[in-house]
């Protein structure tokens, strides 16, 4: 009974997480359109993409992106424990410790913006598009210290088993950087946008945090204590994560690394197609491993390997539904691409190339979102270092991989690259795992992917015929023939997809429909 709780418990946070994370997509994708209108995919587009390179290695660096994973199992056993006193002061001396170290990391980097920049995206040789990129780079770095410190207070909510506020960050912070964009962009160009980062990161991810940990009666002490117990247990932990690579922080390093040789626009291009593809992971992987991650660790912590395979496993199952969701992207990319960035300085021509890259992104979206729950389930259990070592060992194998396919399909085979690597990650890890682990029911795990890759290619051979039929008699170039398009095609895949679950007896189809009909009813009840 104590376990279906569990279960009961995440399938509520990953709602409260996929509805934020949806909304989070979806107000993403406006920035995206935003950031398109304005500039299309030319220069200075390429510059502001170029601009994150740095904040994101720092953000890595000081582990902002992994305090989740590390800092909830330490503070979660101070809780279970009735410590929780003690558990706030871990808290402000991890905050402490590590929000100084930023502060000089952050101080290092808006000095040696330049030299940064060049090391990191040598391909650009246009001088005006270096110093803009130069320029927004000391614009967002400062950022990164809000991005750290709410992520600790977020931290906090999380291992109280409080999801709504933090689900917020991404919200506000997205809604900000279109603001920034749309008021200041007339007037200073691309550099609206990295404004509107700062202030969105600042509002999001640390004043209404301050809010949350206030409602749990949270507590801060000044204090700085190098030698605590759960201080060295922290680093330990993070450490790994710090120095280590993942493939999914690499995707975005790589493809504005590799992106940097290409023709102008070329970073632009496959940063929209990836945000495109990162819909469809936010919803199906990244909203439930956030979710289930607490309780994946409580498990472990009681060494119950039997439950929290079992939660793993049905977790993937869940997750390997994003393989349809792909196939109709990838059918329909040219539409989805004209009916969100078709406008303004996004013209026909950036439709073609963005949409000519969106299919081989795609391809890998179900790995990507696999391994936001693979990866979590060593974390859990507090093993940081193997999946560190072992996907920096992968990051470092695709290198000359994706150069090959960079070489011979520009663009395009760098988003192939990246998703082959991604792909073979996700499988061998799984494996890593199954064996740690001894997961008894893994082969339940393959049968469905099998079993939902061959439904998605049938059902992809179906929508591809029609969809070719409509472009016949309907003009897929303007955005009402892409609507129209998107829309019956859409529909065809909607009823198709759930004839197969319900012949198939497929439970995971049947239940996602059956929670889509029961949000939409209570909606219509509202």
């Amino acid at each position: 009974m104590a376990n279906e709780n569990i279960l009961k418990k995440v399938g509520f946070a990953s709602f409260i997480m996929m509805a934020s994370i949806f909304a989070s997509r979806v107000i993403g994708i406006f920035r995206e359109m935003a950031i398109a209108n304005i500039g299309g995919i030319n220069a200075g587009v390429d510059a502001y993409q170029i601009a994150f390179i740095i904040p994101e290695i720092l953000n890595h660096i000081v582990a902002s992106g992994f305090l989740s994973i590390t800092f909830i199992p330490i503070f979660a056993h101070y809780l279970s424990s009735n410590r929780e006193d003690e558990g706030y002061r871990v808290f402000s001396i991890v905050m402490n410790v590590f929000g100084l170290l930023l502060l000089g990391f952050i101080a290092v980097t808006m000095v040696w913006a330049n030299d940064f920049v060049h090391i990191f995206a040598p391909g650009i040789h246009d001088p005006g598009t270096f110093a803009l990129a130069v320029k927004m780079t000391r614009i967002i770095i400062p950022a990164q210290f809000f991005f750290f410190t709410g992520g600790l207070l977020m931290a906090v909510q999380f291992a109280n088993e409080k999801f709504f506020i933090p689900a917020l960050a991404p919200l506000i912070y997205n809604l900000s950087i279109i603001l920034g964009g749309l008021i200041l962009g007339p007037f200073i160009g691309m550099e609206g946008f990295a404004w509107g980062v700062l202030a969105g990161s600042f509002l999001g991810n640390f004043a209404i945090q301050l809010i949350g940990i206030r409602k749990l009666n949270a507590r801060y002490y000044p204090i700085i204590n190098f030698t605590h117990p759960d201080l060295i247990k922290y680093i330990k932990l993070t450490l790994p994560l710090m120095l280590g690579l993942t493939m999914t922080f690499s995707t975005e390093i790589l493809l504005k690394f590799f992106g940097s040789y290409l023709d102008e626009g070329g970073i632009a291009a496959m940063n929209y197609a990836l945000r495109i593809m990162y819909i469809l992971v936010g919803l199906f992987g990244q909203a439930i491993g956030i979710a289930s991650y607490p309780f994946m660790a409580k498990l472990a912590q009681k060494g119950d390997f039997f439950e929290l395979n079992r939660l793993l496993n049905k977790t993937l199952q869940f997750i390997f539904l994003v393989i349809p969701f792909s196939v109709l992207f990838m059918v329909l990319s040219r539409e989805i691409v004209t009916i969100l960035f078709q406008r303004g300085q996004f013209d026909v021509n950036a439709t073609l190339v963005t949409a000519g890259i969106l299919p081989f992104f795609m391809a890998g979206a179900f790995a990507f979102a696999s391994m936001n729950i693979i990866s979590r389930g060593f974390y859990a259990l507090q093993n940081t270092v193997f999946p560190t070592i072992f996907t920096t060992l992968c990051v470092g194998i695709s290198l000359p991989v994706i150069f090959f396919f960079m070489k011979t399909m520009g663009a395009r085979g760098v988003a192939l690259g990246l998703s082959l690597s991604i792909i073979i990650q996700a499988i061998i890890l799984f494996e890593c795992w199954n064996k740690k682990s001894l997961n008894m029911e893994k082969n339940k795990v393959y049968f469905f992917f099998f079993k939902i890759l061959s439904i998605s290619l049938v059902i992809g051979t179906i929508l591809f015929f029609t969809a070719s039929a409509l472009r016949t008699f309907i003009d897929q170039a303007g955005t009402l023939g892409a609507l129209t398009i998107s829309s019956l095609v859409g529909i065809q895949f909607c009823i198709i997809f759930f004839l197969a679950g319900y012949l198939l007896k497929i439970q995971e189809i049947l239940m996602l429909y059956k929670n889509i009909y029961r949000k939409i009813r209570n909606l219509f009840k509202l």
